[in-house]
This record gives structure tokens, C-alpha cells and sequence, in this order.
């Protein structure tokens, strides 16, 4: 696939959906690279997609055919303090309502990324030759016939607990960190649509995973897009960029304090991925994600932190979703 750096990846893209030429487009967290590729010249044997149920290769087999093996190191807890004490002094401070805060953490597994790509239950997957895997849950947005919708999806817990439902939905820091990306989602809408509104607010999805079921809460939001959005279909994507669920509010200033807080580069983790066929776009945040580093696997994964996070809690959080949805 093509690599492109943003000015040209937003021309790229308008000419694709311009002309009615379905493509594939990955961008990064820092909008440092894209790759956009019409999908008749994408080699299946290097890169896979499936993006609710549009992709390039056979239905998924139903279920691993053996035992997993699943380790993974996080962080000493000692080490994850500091970088959330660097973003909860922000916080307190007013230079920011909500931030992700996110780490890089090695695995072991007889997985291959292949593997994981293909027995992973989820609504968007893509593989990358000897580069990553991403199973993401969280769509980014969707656009059809002039209709611009986004998902944001925050709020994890076990669903193995008791009243677990109930536990997330009447938590007072989940319900803060929800309604803080509703309203920065609602915000970076109305920069490209008209008429934006929540549609549906704080619902319950349950997901299952190689470590057991989980619950999390969406919102779906939605907008009307101009006329002439298929001409402009890169300049409304980049328009959105970074994604408010994977950054925080105020974006440039979280931006700064992830930076300052986390001590690795993010790359494709947190940017997003999709298919456009010039009328009708689908795409999705680039979480759960597994990355290969030389000869070592990374998982990357992470939560929002508000002035109501607790340390503990957040590095819970963070372990939690470091799993696979195989089952």
C-alpha cells in the first residue's frame, strides 16, 4: 500500500471517492502517515481487512483449534504512577478534562498475528504482514447518503461481576468520561455536518474475550454531511483527527500531555482505518492492537483518565484489556 503524508492523503482520498474507486485507507495516531490503496490493487497475502463484513478474504473459522497461550508483562505499577500523576496534574491544574493515557506492553503467545486475525471475534479486523493486528471494537464513523454517525465508545468493566451492568452505569467517573467525549464527538461533528444530534446516549455492549465477557458504553451521534462530501471525503476525515475517544479534551493540549506522559511512539495504535466506495465510508478506532517490534509481540492499550481516576482503578483498567476476542 501506498504511504502518503497528510496533504497528499487527503487529495488521494478525495480523488478515490470522488470518483466512485472503493479503497483502504489506515492513518496513523499522528497523521504522519496514511496508507490509501484502491482495494483491486490490495495483495490479500500481505495485508487483510474485514471491516464489518467488507473484506478481502473467506469467512473467519468459527474457533481456535487448540489451547492458548497468553502472557503479557504491564508496566510495575510504580512506573505507571508516573505517567498518570503527569496527567492527573494536568488534569487539576484546567489544562485538561479528560486524557488517554495508554502503554506498550510485551506478550507471549503461540498466536501468530495471523491467527489472531483470524479466529478474533470483532467488528473490524486488518493484518499487516509481519507489522500488527488490530480486532477493534470501537467504530470511528460512518457515512451514508449524506449522513455523517460516530460511536464513541468509553467505559470497560467485567462483566463477571456482580451487578456489573449496574456497576458501570451508575459509576460517577465513567459517567464523567462519557459524557466528556460525547460532547468533544458532538463538537468535532458540527466542524463538518449540519444538524448534529445524540441519537442514543450511554448504551451497554457486552463483549467477549479469550479472559472472559466485558461490558462497555457507546453513544451514537449523528450529522448531515454538504452535497458535495464525496469530493471531500479526506478533508472531513482529517477534519476529525485525531479521534476525541483516543486523545481527551481539549485535543491540542492533551495531545501535549500524552506526549509528556507516555514514553513510547503510538504509530498506527489510536489512528483508524476504513473502506470508502465514494458514497458509503465505514471506519474504526485502532484499538486492541498487537504489534511486532523486531522479534517481539507489543500489546498496546490504555483508558481515560479524569480528575476523578483513581490509580489503581485505571491500572486495572488498563491490564483488562489486554486480551484477545477468541472464544
Amino acid at each position: 500500500m501506498q504511504p502518503y503524508k497528510k496533504p497528499e492523503a487527503i487529495k488521494r482520498m478525495n480523488e478515490l471517492a470522488g470518483s466512485r474507486k472503493p479503497f483502504l485507507f489506515i492513518i496513523d495516531y499522528k497523521q504522519q502517515c496514511s496508507l490509501i490503496e484502491e482495494v483491486s490493487r490490495i495483495d490479500s497475502a500481505r495485508r487483510r481487512y474485514d471491516f464489518n463484513g467488507v473484506k478481502n478474504v473467506e469467512a473467519s473459522t468459527e474457533s481456535y483449534p487448540g489451547r492458548i497461550d497468553w502472557n503479557f508483562a504491564p508496566m510495575p505499577l510504580a512506573d505507571y504512577r508516573q505517567a498518570f500523576e503527569i496527567v492527573k496534574r494536568n488534569i487539576l491544574a484546567g489544562n485538561s478534562y479528560l486524557a488517554n493515557l495508554t502503554c506498550k506492553v510485551p506478550v507471549s503467545t503461540n498466536l501468530t498475528l495471523e491467527d489472531v486475525f483470524r479466529h478474533s471475534k470483532a467488528l473490524y479486523k486488518l493484518w499487516l504482514k509481519d507489522k500488527l493486528v488490530c480486532f477493534s471494537p470501537e467504530i470511528f464513523v460512518r457515512i451514508e447518503n449524506g449522513e455523517i454517525k460516530s460511536f464513541p465508545m468509553k467505559g470497560t468493566i467485567d462483566a463477571t461481576l456482580p451487578d456489573a451492568e449496574k456497576q458501570l452505569m451508575d459509576d460517577p467517573k465513567e459517567a464523567a468520561e462519557h459524557a466528556t467525549i460525547v460532547d468533544l464527538i458532538r463538537n468535532d461533528l458540527s466542524m463538518v455536518a449540519e444538524r448534529v444530534s445524540v441519537a442514543r446516549y450511554r448504551y451497554c455492549d457486552r463483549l467477549e474475550t479469550n479472559k472472559g465477557p466485558i461490558f462497555q458504553t457507546s453513544s451514537e451521534i449523528c450529522g448531515t454531511l454538504p452535497d458535495d462530501y464525496p469530493s471531500r471525503i479526506g478533508e472531513i476525515i482529517f477534519r476529525l483527527l485525531p479521534a476525541g475517544s483516543i486523545t481527551g479534551a481539549p485535543k491540542p493540549k492533551t495531545m501535549a500531555i500524552i506526549e509528556e506522559a507516555e514514553d513510547y511512539e503510538r504509530g498506527f495504535y489510536t489512528g483508524i482505518m476504513g473502506y470508502c466506495d465514494g458514497r458509503t465510508l465505514d471506519s474504526a478506532v485502532m484499538i486492541r492492537f498487537i504489534e511486532k517490534d523486531g522479534e517481539r509481540l507489543y500489546y498496546k492499550a490504555g483508558g481515560g483518565i479524569t480528575s476523578k481516576s483513581d490509580l489503581q482503578s485505571e491500572y486495572n483498567e488498563m491490564i483488562q484489556k489486554i486480551y484477545v476476542p477468541i472464544y
